[in-house]
């Protein structure tokens, strides 16, 4: 009597996050630690993204010194903050992927930019996986859309959007979002790890082919990372993420990966009923309703990116309840006011161990530079003393453990731009003093630790 045979399982089990796979079900991924991300696939849609993937260029290797470097002509959208973000506009042949929570405008935004784009005389294609070409319409004629050269497709199958991509050879590509799209070679569902890596890499081959920008849109998860499997990040060329609180009007872009531009860099926008407002100046906007005599209000010059921003950090001291004292922030890493609430008590002194302590960064921008630390410092004191800080006083620097004020870069821009915005005084780490232009009309105090620091904003 012959035994039975065993066969292979034809499932496996594939984490969304990292794209790990396993035999069983598992509670929490054994490879990043993820809870309940396993989701059961076939075999057959892990192994059939990787069959006749065609080549990217089909060009031979030739040897470095033989190529010839050149600047690529941007394709300018028309929207100064996006341009700025991108490094100077989108280069052809580039896939971007936008992120951002639901609801903070991510739609909108691409939208206008299609309508900028088609109204110099491109052609745009528009896929909306998630929403009909009626509701795309609506948006657009409340946002004031007119533009001839703008072809909206709703659908969802990688297939017939390749499809309408040769017939018409548009010189943008947005497509909102990745996670709805699904290729027929597949079997799995849309979003999953397989139908994410195998749209964005036939999305990649026909921006790089063709020589068309393609902006895609990516969902996040609750942690505000972007969703599906990390090497959705390795495979574009530009990764924004779309910034906000939905009970602000303000909007931040910012690039933590550009392969054609600057790092960190950001741009400011003003949700309306008329859709994105680019920001001009955003230091008068976010100091537009500072109270300067209120304790607890100091001005930061912080950097996003190359760009100088002046903004207000909040404190607010009080007496704790039952011995319980709190720590709260916004738009400021709350470790981090931890570790600089114990500096104050180690090293200048202050008794803060059973007050509450509340941060705030009015605006909605978050700051996550070192710079913000002696602000914080400065601005806790004032509350703490009921004392205001001077009018016409800025602040920035870094804080170590041993109470030192480090020093920070690009001093020049910070002071040129407290200087525009009519500050007459910064409070600025010794060490950039002298590395710092000269501005007239702004007096520059130097200081080495928090003890001094304090000294020179309350003497």
């Amino acid at each position: 009597m012959v035994g039975k045979v065993m066969q292979s399982p034809r499932t496996v089990f594939v984490c969304q996050a990292c794209g790990a796979q396993a035999r069983k079900w598992l509670g929490r991924c054994a490879d990043c630690g993820e809870w309940n991300s396993l989701i059961e696939e076939p075999l057959s849609a892990l192994g059939a993204s990787q069959v006749s993937r065609p080549a990217l260029t089909g060009e031979r290797a030739r040897p470095y010194a033989d190529i010839d470097s050149f600047d690529a002509d941007r394709l300018t959208t028309g929207i100064s903050e996006i341009d700025r973000v991108l490094g100077g506009g989108v280069v052809p042949g580039s896939l971007v992927l936008l992120g951002g929570e639901p609801g903070v405008g991510k739609s909108t935004l691409l939208l206008q930019v299609a309508a900028e784009v088609s109204g110099r005389g491109r052609s745009v294609l528009y896929c909306s996986g998630e929403e009909s070409p009626q509701q795309v319409r609506a948006r657009g004629d409340r946002l004031g859309v007119s533009a001839s050269g703008l072809y909206l497709l709703a659908e969802t199958c990688l297939e017939r959007l390749l499809e309408e991509v040769d017939r018409l050879s548009p010189d943008l590509v947005i497509v909102d979002s990745i996670q709805t799209l699904f290729s027929l070679k597949l079997d799995s569902a849309p979003g999953t790890v397989a139908q994410v890596r195998d749209a964005a890499n036939q999305l990649l081959f026909v921006a790089k082919g063709r020589n068309i920008p393609v902006l895609i849109v990516g969902h996040v998860t609750k942690d505000g990372s972007l969703a599906g499997p990390k090497v959705l990040e390795h495979v574009v060329d530009t990764v924004l993420y779309f910034e906000g609180d939905r009970h602000h009007t303000h909007r931040v872009v910012r690039a933590v990966k550009n392969r054609f531009g600057t790092v960190s860099e950001i741009g400011i926008f003003r949700m309306t009923s008329t859709g994105l407002e680019t920001v001009r100046n955003p230091s008068q906007q976010f100091l537009s309703e500072r109270n300067a005599d209120v304790p607890g209000s100091v001005v930061l010059c912080s950097i996003e990116g190359s760009r100088p921003i002046l903004v207000e950090v909040q404190a607010l001291v009080g007496s704790g309840s039952y011995g319980n004292s709190q720590r709260v922030t916004s738009g400021v890493d709350r470790q981090r006011l931890s570790l600089l609430l114990t500096v104050l008590e180690k090293r200048a002194g202050l008794q803060l161990a059973g007050e509450d302590v509340f941060i705030n960064i009015p605006g909605g921008i978050p700051v996550h530079e070192p710079a913000v630390d002696l602000a914080i410092v400065a601005a806790v004191a004032s509350s703490l003393r009921n004392q205001p800080v001077q009018a016409g006083v800025a602040v920035f620097g870094e804080v170590g453990l041993a109470g030192e004020v480090r020093g920070i870069s690009q001093p020049s821009l910070r002071l040129r731009e407290a200087d525009q915005m009519g500050f007459t005084r910064c409070v600025m780490p010794a060490k950039n003093q002298s590395s710092g232009k000269v501005v007239p009309g702004c007096q520059i105090s130097g200081v080495e630790t928090v003890k001094q620091a304090l000294e020179e904003l309350f003497s």
